[in-house]
């Protein structure tokens, strides 16, 4: 066979790059589907009903379930959160200062509250502290050790937020308010602060759903049957019951919290990402 020959052959032609994606992407649904129909064919359904989906239960769980742990969650948190967000802004300015000691105590607070799980601060709050001061009392019960262990837990990852929404504020912020007058705090608390906040406010809200969450491990700290909060309620009631629909439904009932704030979240970011285009 010749040159000419083999030019005049015609040339084999692959798929193209629009052509691979979409075989890859149909590849990934076929899989998908296929997984899906495995799981409703391959499950147990009856079982599973039995074991977590008792109507009759979750009934009795209500208004209980709302009115006492669902509510008593939402205080555990916020309370919780209010004193790690104040926490959370002084060892921000503290990492932020000229002051040397004021930088190595907030670096180190920092990295032991990151590093040790919440479980671990909760019972240092709720074992440790009795020993540590006899005849002590923290003020507001098990409400004020469940604010004082979320708030420390918080307080280490929002300084680090808060520090980083202050520097995210152009430094121009800063001159412009010491031309006019203002002094250094009074500058960061009217200008540079108010700014930061509109800044990290997608974080900050992440943090909160994060110290929802964590507002299980109350329970270690011995609650009252007035005092539970979610998990320690549907916990109590599966173990009566013998059935696990009551932590479904507490499960149920976290996300009705989480999800509308996840929704939040998003929509904040959205916005903020528009502003800066």
């Amino acid at each position: 066979m010749t040159a000419a020959d083999t030019e005049l052959q015609p040339k084999k032609k692959g798929l193209t790059r629009r052509q691979k994606r979409r075989l890859s992407r149909g590849v990934q649904y076929v899989v998908f589907v296929a997984a899906l129909v495995a799981l409703a064919v391959g499950a147990d359904w009856d079982r599973l009903q039995n074991q977590f989906a008792q109507k009759d239960i979750a009934r009795e769980m209500f208004p209980d379930v709302i009115t006492l742990a669902l509510k008593n969650t939402v205080l555990y948190t916020v309370s919780g959160f209010v004193l790690a967000l104040v926490l959370g802004l002084v060892l921000a300015l503290m990492r932020l200062s000229s002051v040397g000691p004021y930088r190595w105590v907030a670096g180190v607070y920092i990295e032991i509250f990151r590093g040790l799980p919440a479980l671990l601060i909760f019972i240092f709050i709720g074992v440790a502290v009795p020993l540590a001061f006899p005849g002590t009392e923290i003020v507001g019960g098990t409400y004020g050790k469940a604010a004082l262990a979320l708030g420390l837990v918080g307080a280490a990852y929002l300084a680090e937020t808060f520090r980083a929404g202050i520097q995210a504020v152009p430094k121009g912020q800063m001159e412009a308010a010491r031309s006019l007058g203002f002094s250094p705090a009074r500058a960061m608390v009217s200008i540079i602060i108010p700014q930061a906040f509109r800044i990290i406010l997608p974080p900050m809200t992440n943090e909160f759903v994060i110290l929802f969450k964590d507002s299980s491990l109350v329970l270690l700290l011995g609650v009252t049957l007035e005092e539970r909060e979610l998990s320690k309620f549907g916990r109590d009631l599966a173990s009566t019951t013998a059935n696990s629909t009551p932590i479904l439904v507490a499960g149920l009932c976290y996300l009705l919290v989480t999800i509308p704030l996840g929704f939040v979240v998003r929509r904040m970011e959205a916005k903020a990402q528009e502003a800066v285009k």
